[in-house]
């Protein structure tokens, strides 16, 4: 087990659902407490939240994000306390950096929560409810999927662009209601196998997201930032940023340019032995599995997966 090299990934909005992590809390006290953390910071119960609903309030960008950082720490704090090995690096998906950086030591846990629901309530102004959508496209090659964005961006004369690059085949397009709506048609004439709305409320990542973007900078002055105790590879760029003002203009970007998560995972790939997922659902194990074969990959969702993962750590002496 000594010579394992562990990489763990963060996942973002779209990964929760009401009753997550409810098995974890049975026997793991660090995950109501990690909500309990996050409830006094934000002045409202999580953690009911999350086992009660309802989920429209929890699928609230601005409710979402803070309850999916404190998910992916409290899970990610049940692994330390369980598994001896320190990961060689973080990554995690739009959302899922912040607690990346968490889990770096570069972001204070309290500061992060409230950033990320600051985060969610930029967004949700930055694009009333309804003017933005995104959806993901299968099975068709990114640059189809880019020249076709901006084909139709122009004939329409709003935004639809290319925003999260997954996987080899699954891209997630965002921007204008119409706009995205129009792009899914022409994409699957072009030959997608398929394409999907995504049941989000904010365009994210594209660059209608840049007047929020703007107020985010200002507000992540006021934070204070680290420089990572564990390298954290950043979406916009897929590179580690030591210095903190690095790391903010990171951030910043993230929220209006694609998340480069293909070759995140090649990178951080890239010698090591296993990956996990920390945080609720198995969208990330997914994902790594189509981009790198050859890695072992585990996702944490569940008291029976993190003893899976751990028993295979066992076998490795």
């Amino acid at each position: 087990m000594d010579g394992m090299n562990i990489v763990a990934v963060f996942p973002g909005q779209g990964s929760q659902s009401i009753g997550m992590l409810s098995d974890y809390a049975e026997s793991w006290p660090q995950i109501e407490e990690t909500f309990r953390q996050a409830s006094d910071v934000l002045g409202y119960d999580c953690w009911d939240i999350v086992c009660n609903g309802p989920i429209e309030k929890l699928n609230q960008t601005e409710i979402t994000q803070p309850i999916m950082l404190a998910a992916d720490i409290a899970v990610m704090r049940v692994m330390a306390q369980q598994c001896m090995l320190t990961p060689m690096v973080f990554a995690g998906h739009s959302l899922g950096e912040y607690a990346a950086l968490v889990a770096a030591e570069s972001l204070d846990f309290a500061d992060a929560i409230k950033l990320v629901a600051k985060r969610g309530q930029l967004m949700q102004t930055a694009v009333p409810e309804g003017e933005g959508a995104m959806a993901a496209i299968i099975g068709l090659a990114d640059d189809v999927i880019i020249t076709t964005c901006e084909q139709v961006s122009q004939d329409v004369g709003a935004p639809v662009e290319a925003v999260n690059f997954n996987s080899p085949g699954q891209v997630v397009i965002a921007g204008a209601t119409g706009a995205v709506n129009k792009a899914m048609e022409v994409l699957k004439e072009e030959g997608a196998k398929r394409a999907l709305p995504l049941p989000v409320s904010v365009p994210s990542h594209s660059s209608l997201m840049k007047p929020a973007a703007d107020e985010l900078a200002e507000y992540l002055k006021t934070v204070t930032i680290n420089t990572p105790k564990i390298q954290v590879i950043h979406n916009v760029d897929a590179k580690s940023h030591d210095e903190p003002d690095a790391i903010r203009e990171a951030l910043v970007k993230q929220l209006y340019n694609p998340v480069q998560w293909t070759h995140t995972i090649q990178i951080i790939t890239d010698g090591a032995d296993v990956v996990v997922e920390c945080g609720p659902g198995k969208v990330l194990g997914g994902l790594t599995r189509r981009i790198n074969k050859e890695v072992k990959s585990f996702s944490l969702d569940t008291p029976a997966s993190m003893e899976k993962f751990l028993n295979s750590m066992s076998f490795e002496d």
